[in-house]
């Protein structure tokens, strides 16, 4: 098991701290309003919610279809449904405008990953090659 001095424990904590204050200034950004924002619209509207539910159900036909019935004939019908359904959905500008979001908070997350990674990596360079052990005999 391994043991950390008081100063590495500090430290740690202080890292932690700092990662729930970035969290707290993503979660109060403008993206993440949008996103919020599109959300609820997207959760009120019937119409969404009823291609959604239609998405949902034909899926299952087609794990029965093709479970269960072993038909793969239903099966390319019911995926072929699907397809549809999505394309509607997706021509909905409100969906559209959720998705974008959802793409534009993915975005700002792998930033930040990036930025954090990269600034640690240029701190800590570790010289590449071999690592000569000495032996005893």
């Amino acid at each position: 098991m391994e043991h950390y001095t008081v100063t590495e424990s500090i430290v740690r904590a202080d890292i932690i701290a700092k990662a729930k204050e970035l969290a707290q200034l993503i979660t109060t950004s403008a993206e993440v309003d949008i996103y919020k924002k599109a959300e609820k619209q997207i959760a009120i509207n019937e119409h969404v919610q009823s291609l959604i539910s239609a998405i949902k159900k034909k899926q299952k036909e087609a794990v029965a279809f093709e479970q269960t019935f072993k038909n793969p004939e239903m099966v390319k019908k019911i995926d072929s449904e699907i397809h549809a359904l999505q394309d509607e959905l997706d021509s909905i500008p409100i969906v559209a405008e959720f998705q974008q979001t959802q793409s534009d908070l993915n975005y700002m997350l792998q930033l930040v990953m990036n930025v954090v990674r990269d600034t640690v990596s240029e701190k800590i360079q570790v010289e590449q090659g071999t690592a000569e052990v000495s032996r005893c005999d």
